[in-house]
């Protein structure tokens, strides 16, 4: 049974991008056992490693936008500014 207070609007998407690189991953295996070129299988690794990438990114986002505002709670609007601030710089990274 799934636990729907750590569900967030964006894990639907999440688990959509990495069964998309769960599809790649295939036909990269696929690709290798029928002997594709090495760069046509470079090529899919590269789309599995951006789709891995980006759900990792999307989920620490999520976290820090919904599950650090909640455990900060209350704050006055300067310290409120500061969680804001971090929120965004950590997109850079």
């Amino acid at each position: 049974m799934i636990d729907n207070r750590e569900l967030h609007p964006s894990h639907p998407d999440i688990a959509k991008r990495l069964r998309r690189a769960e599809g790649h991953i295939r036909k990269v295996i696929e690709m290798i056992e029928t002997g594709r070129p090495c760069l046509d299988i470079v090529h899919q690794l590269h789309a599995v490693e951006k789709a891995i990438i980006q759900a990792k990114r999307t989920l620490a986002l999520d976290h820090l936008d919904h599950c650090l505002e909640a455990v900060v709670g209350p704050l006055d609007h300067e310290d409120r500014n500061a969680i804001r601030d971090f929120s965004q710089i950590t997109r850079f990274l």
